[in-house]
């Protein structure tokens, strides 16, 4: 089971939201083979804190609507530590809650299917999923959509 550690900095998500985006992280580890006791957080902040990592991070300024920072990927001059004991640590999803609001409407949809949608794109940004390609695309949209579906949350 996954080890989800919540930072809500808008005070908007419920606490039944959390359950409920828990319960779809957990069966996207299933389907994803992710070992037991993998680790990763995901913090709800405003337009204003997403523009400002999305400028810091990737020279982007303008807020976005979900970024992820996976950890097990080595940057330059970065060293594996290698330990029985260390827990995977996936990384980072960090998700605007103002953006998710925004695209629930825009695509006629409900709000936790926005919200799920961004935290399952985060969590496969996490395992090495990219969208720079046509074809990487194709994948990682496919996959997206096979998660939410078999969990049950449909446009």
């Amino acid at each position: 089971m996954l080890v989800i550690d919540f930072i809500d900095e808008t005070n908007e998500v419920t606490e039944e939201q959390k359950k409920e985006l828990e319960q779809l992280l957990h069966m996207a580890a299933k389907m994803e083979n992710i070992p037991d006791g993998a680790e990763l957080s995901i913090t709800f902040v405003d337009n204003a804190r997403i523009q400002e990592i999305n400028r810091e991070y990737r020279d982007k300024d303008k807020p976005t609507d979900v970024i992820s920072f996976a950890m097990e990927e080595l940057g330059e001059g970065e060293v594996e530590i290698i330990g029985e004991d260390m827990p995977t640590i996936l990384g980072d999803i960090i998700i605007s809650i103002p953006k998710t609001h925004e695209q629930a409407e825009e695509y006629g949809h409900s709000f936790m299917r926005e919200l799920g949608f961004l935290t399952v794109h985060g969590f496969l940004h996490l395992l090495g999923y990219d969208h720079e390609t046509l074809e990487d695309e194709q994948e990682m949209f496919s996959r997206q959509r096979e998660i939410l579906e078999a969990y049950g949350l449909k446009r």
